[in-house]
């Protein structure tokens, strides 16, 4: 380490250190003026014309002020910036190992663009992995494994209300608007999605030309903008919304609450980047920012978000309707909860967004210290929905970081239905994860604007390498489904999939995480009881916290078993440890998801 850093008064290495100091600072500009004077008495065009411009830069950096490194270092800070703007590339070509990911490691990306190419993705000579590191997690396998015929493993989703029930993969893409991809990257997508019989979601970016030329099957999703099916004054429209929603290319229709990367934000396309083809499909003018707001203007009430969804139901012609979040205050998701019941009507699916999806654009505070992780709001959502006995009227969905079959396995254990994934198949595009989509110069085309810089990712190839992507992905979720002994991903339970604790112990995730017992929020009973806590907060006719009623909560639960007049009832299993919930099977089969048909 430099002396300097270590004392706080070095001794001078030389008898006249600020001479030399401004000798270093300035010797690539004199460098510069040498090689001018050079060229002009040696007359050499080049060195005239390069030593020339470094003059020009250097006396350019002298007399500016914005940047004090180029004032003290002229022409040679500029290497400075230019190290800076390719970091990324830097990083990920020259000192990133294979397991780092930032946010996909290379391993990651590596597998997306082989099962993409349709490449072999085996590799030799044993698992990169740590195996004894704490967090590793790995399937138990079964002696009676065997492969699967079918690999193309699909669930049916559309409730009692629903009219039109719609038969998915249980992998899809995941919502990518038109605007943040490029118009040959839509297309690349929704092509891949039509030659594999899956589904793409829009993005609230609505539904563009792009989305419909080839016809994949597509999840319209409805952000607080409602780009596509809005007024003048960006209200919802349901005429608009009625006379698209009812193509028979639209399969169900998703409303955003809240967004992973940036939740509880709206958002802002500049007015810079909205092309005509841009306002044109969001119904938007040009020449001014595109605003999405922070929170919608159709609904302000849990009851009222209720109605919202049966009225798009109704105006769809009855296609399954559902809603996408990356949870927040949790007594809110039970408020929406809670007017379900009493409404007595459900949606047929809900999406969880985890906090570490991705996004176009999104400040540095949100995407690292706002919104739920995944799995923890999964789990909160799956709880919930099982506590008040009606996790069998909904399916869930679950997105973020999901690129492999163990991925989706894993997720499918702990209680999911289906799952997204957006960043593995910009992969499977050709994104090469520069991390440069807000800039509008994606290398790749896939993230852009730019008309030349998106001609350079052909589509129909794009396209095959999607439908690869998603084919050998399943083929993947097939193997480990065969290994563990089963026929079919709904049947994956959290047991089978152990986990290594920080202290090496080993738990299976049955173990691990906490399950709700069927029912237990609607007798106030749950062994955790935060979960009781929360639902007595949630109110559905508002988005706020009922903190009069968990007030009365809390006294009733310190007078129980006293000489009062509070109700005494015992919550059952009040000794059992909230981290160690539940029994090896017992409560965690109770996802009542739909189990493929046998003929026993």
């Amino acid at each position: 380490m430099p002396q300097s850093r270590t004392n706080l008064n070095p001794e001078p290495k030389t008898s006249s250190p600020y001479l030399v100091g401004v000798f270093l600072r300035y010797s690539t500009f004199a460098a510069a003026v040498l090689l001018f004077l050079a060229g002009l008495l040696l007359t050499n065009w080049w060195l005239i014309i390069l030593g020339g411009f470094g003059v020009c830069l250097g006396i350019y950096d002298i007399t500016q002020l914005k940047h004090a490194i180029l004032r003290n270092y002229p022409v040679a800070g500029h290497i400075r910036y230019v190290l800076e703007d390719f970091r990324p590339e830097i990083r990920q070509y020259l000192l990133e190992n294979d397991k780092e990911q930032v946010p996909f490691s290379r391993q990651q990306r590596a597998l997306v663009y082989q099962r993409a190419k349709n490449v072999s993705d085996t590799n030799a000579f044993g698992t990169l992995d740590n195996l004894y590191a704490h967090d590793k997690e790995w399937f138990l396998q079964s002696a009676v494994s065997q492969p699967l015929e079918n690999k193309d493993f699909r669930i049916v989703v559309g409730g009692d209300r629903c009219k039109q029930p719609h038969d998915m993969s249980v992998f899809n893409i995941s919502a990518m608007s038109f605007g943040s991809l490029s118009a040959n990257a839509i297309m690349a997508l929704n092509q891949g999605a039509k030659m594999g019989g899956f589904t793409h979601d829009t993005g609230e970016g609505a539904i563009s030309p792009y989305h419909r030329k080839f016809g994949g099957d597509l999840i319209w999703e409805l952000g607080t903008g409602y780009f596509g099916c809005r007024d003048a004054q960006g209200n919802f429209d349901p005429q608009s919304f009625a006379e698209k929603a009812v193509d028979p290319q639209v399969k169900m229709i998703e409303i955003k609450l809240s967004q992973g990367a940036k939740p509880g934000q709206g958002g802002v396309l500049p007015a810079e980047k909205i092309t005509q083809e841009i306002a044109d499909t969001r119904e938007v003018p040009t020449g001014q920012d595109c605003v999405s707001p922070s929170s919608h203007s159709a609904f302000s009430t849990p009851r009222e978000l209720v109605g919202f969804w049966q009225q798009l139901r109704d105006l769809s012609g009855g296609k399954p309707v559902g809603f996408k979040l990356c949870v927040g205050q949790p007594w809110q998701f039970m408020a929406i909860v809670k007017a379900m019941i009493e409404t007595n009507n459900y949606p047929d699916f809900i999406v969880i967004d985890g906090a570490e999806g991705g996004t176009g654009a999104a400040p540095v505070e949100f995407m690292d210290n706002v919104g739920m992780p995944m799995v923890e709001g999964f789990l909160l959502v799956h709880n919930t929905l099982v506590g008040a006995g009606i996790r069998d009227k909904i399916k869930l969905g679950v997105s973020g970081k999901i690129v492999s079959g163990f991925d989706i396995a894993r997720m499918i254990a702990l209680g999911a239905d289906w799952c997204n994934s957006a960043r593995g198949f910009m992969f499977a595009v050709g994104c090469i994860q520069s991390r440069s989509c807000h800039t509008n110069t994606c290398p790749t085309g896939v993230a852009t604007q730019d008309p030349y810089r998106q001609k350079a990712l052909d589509v129909p190839s794009k396209a095959e390498r999607v439908a690869s992507f998603h084919k050998n992905t399943l083929k993947s979720l097939a193997s480990i489904v065969g290994a563990v002994g089963l026929q079919h991903p709904s049947q994956l339970q959290p047991y089978h999939i152990a986990r290594r604790l920080d202290n090496g112990q080993i738990k299976l995730l049955s173990k691990f995480f906490y399950f709700a017992d069927q029912g237990a929020l609607l007798a106030q009973n749950a062994r955790a009881d935060v979960f009781n806590q929360m639902w007595v907060m949630a109110n559905p006719d508002s988005f706020l916290a009922n903190n009069d009623a968990l007030i009365a909560y809390n006294k009733d639960s310190r007078d129980r078993g006293k000489e009062t007049s509070a109700p005494t009832t015992k919550h059952p299993d009040d000794s059992v440890d909230i981290i160690d919930g539940g029994m090896l099977i017992g409560n965690v089969n109770n996802t009542f998801r739909d189990l493929p048909h046998t003929e026993d």
